[in-house]
């Protein structure tokens, strides 16, 4: 069924058009499903009595909203660049993934609230097994639907996809916590275990809604882009004899299908303007076709017949290598002054290493004095940006 109406919803249609239709696909499906899950739960909860199964039946009516934000941030993505937004309007879809995962977080405090007053001022639950059967069966409906939204946001790396699969499974223990509630009750002839239980699947639910919130929230403060797409591009500047190396990647994403990028490529000093500019521009339009990524390519010349220079950097990375063989650095600066060595460089730290950078430069002057007297050092200490 699944992979009938993906097929359906994306045939001749291409990328962009297939991703907003598979987006589509899943509101549309969603508002359906969720209101007659309300309109059934909200029918059983009255009729039993049970403030667990009441509650889960606004849960599905929230969950129409989520789907229908889910539609408009979509197609709001899609449009195409214009003068207020020339980077398009892909984060679109991470502001929609942020409501939805704030309404699976209100929606977990109200029924924490409704499970405490039931718990204070306990109620009769009415049992039928019929009602426990139709609440199975809306389990398996909830379980469907979030199988579907994992299979499109596999297809689309739409996180509001993401976040509504997981809330759908989140549905999934609401709902099966409401039959034990009503099962329980009635076994046991406690009236507290419906708000007991409902409590416990509210935790659960606001747990779910606060890392559904964590996983929308980080790409819009920005995340650092895959190996496999720094790789690649690192490896598309360097495919030729004029760049000897790159640093300083950047890479910004705008959503899903918008990123834009720079770097420092170092070149041969010595290699003609043109074949420089010839190359740089043949990378950049590589990276734009393959990776879909706008990228702007900043060349450093570097003199690789400067005997100095060449021995000042392999003193560099030796002392740097021997102090710490994850810093790395770059820019190295070479200048004479006075009977003194100017040396500059930047020296890049990963995140994860613990930094007093202070302590860092005292600790390499040491080292670099003991190898060169006369040598004034000035260190630019930087994190990596990829």
């Amino acid at each position: 069924m699944i992979k009938f109406l993906i097929g359906f919803v994306t045939k001749r249609k291409s990328e962009n058009e297939a991703r907003s239709a598979l987006a589509t696909l899943s509101g549309v499906t969603g508002i359906a499903c969720n209101l007659v899950l309300f309109i059934v739960k909200l029918a059983v909860g009255g009729l039993c009595g049970s403030v667990a199964i009441t509650a889960d039946a606004f849960n599905n009516l929230s969950d129409c909203a989520s789907n229908a934000v889910t539609i408009t941030g979509t197609r709001l993505s899609v449009k195409p660049d214009d003068k207020e937004h020339p980077f398009g309007h892909g984060r679109a879809e991470y502001v929609a993934a942020t409501i939805v995962a704030v309404s699976v977080f209100v929606v977990s405090l109200e029924l924490a609230k409704s499970s405490v007053e039931k718990i204070l001022h306990p109620e009769e639950i009415k049992f039928s097994l019929w009602y426990v059967l139709i609440l199975l069966a809306t389990v398996l409906v909830k379980l469907w639907m979030a199988l579907l939204n994992s299979k499109l946001y596999r297809i689309t790396d739409n996180l509001t996809l993401k976040g509504i699969s997981q809330d759908s499974l989140n549905d999934c223990i609401a709902t099966t916590g409401a039959i034990l509630s009503l099962v329980l009750s009635y076994v046991l002839g406690v009236r507290i275990i419906d708000g007991i239980i409902g409590l416990c699947v509210s935790a659960f639910v606001m747990m779910s809604g606060v890392s559904l919130l964590k996983s929308v929230i980080s790409p819009l403060l920005g995340e650092p882009p895959s190996k496999e797409i720094t790789d690649r591009i690192e490896q598309i500047i360097c495919e030729n004899d004029i760049v000897l190396g790159v640093h300083d990647l950047v890479i910004h994403s705008y959503g899903a299908n918008k990123m834009l990028a720079s770097a420092d490529a170092e070149v041969d000093a010595k290699a003609d303007i043109f074949a420089i500019h010839e190359v740089i521009d043949a990378a950049e339009k590589k990276i734009l076709n393959e990776l879909n990524i706008i990228i702007c390519i900043h060349t450093d010349p570097v003199d690789s017949s400067d005997k100095t220079t060449e021995n000042f950097k392999a003193l560099t990375e030796e002392i740097i290598k021997n102090y710490n063989p994850n810093f790395s650095f770059h820019d190295l600066g070479v200048a004479e002054n006075g009977g003194k060595t100017n040396l500059a460089f930047d020296l890049i730290i990963p995140f994860d290493e613990s930094l007093n950078a202070e302590k860092i430069k005292a600790d390499l002057k040491a080292e670099f004095l003991k190898k060169h007297s006369e040598i004034d050092l000035n260190i630019n200490v930087e994190h990596p940006y990829v």
